[in-house]
């Protein structure tokens, strides 16, 4: 997913009215504020009721369901791959995603932030949101990286 790409998705979904928060590593990018590596896909988290609308745009850009597992996830090929997550959001603007076999992933309020991808304000997912991501499982090299590169950049902070 180049970062020209991400700027085509994010204007075609500013263009439908539709909020969407970047995650995984992409997510991180925009927290660092400037790419960090090279990325398969764009993670997005959206309102559940604006799912119609989600699948609208990635269609109309040229973009097929290829793993379909709603409401957990579905991925999207394409241009290139975006990873799409419907949330739940209650009022106080906690959310919850349905996982696999019934589990759910609680996203507090403070989850939903902004960051900066090639100079452009977007919504991203908190430091610690991303963190809580990347644990639980057996992390690969661009895990690691990731969370380097988000550690190193909140230090300079």
């Amino acid at each position: 997913m180049t970062i020209e790409l991400v700027h085509v998705a994010l204007d075609s979904f500013d263009r439908a009215g539709v909020a969407v928060w970047i995650g995984g590593g992409w997510g991180i990018d925009a927290l660092v504020g400037r790419q960090t590596r090279e990325h398969r896909d764009l993670d997005l988290m959206y309102r559940i009721e604006d799912d119609p609308q989600i699948r609208e745009v990635l269609s109309a850009a040229g973009y097929v369901a290829e793993t379909d597992w709603w409401p957990v996830r579905v991925e999207f090929r394409g241009p290139s791959y975006v990873d799409v997550h419907p949330l739940d959001f209650a009022p106080d603007g906690s959310a919850t995603q349905a996982g696999l076999d019934g589990a759910r992933f609680e996203y507090p309020a403070s989850a939903f932030v902004h960051g900066t991808i090639d100079g452009r304000r977007v919504g991203c997912l908190s430091a610690e949101q991303q963190r809580l991501f990347h644990s639980g499982y057996e992390l690969r090299e661009i895990d690691h990286a990731d969370l380097a590169a988000l550690a190193s950049a909140l230090l300079e902070r």
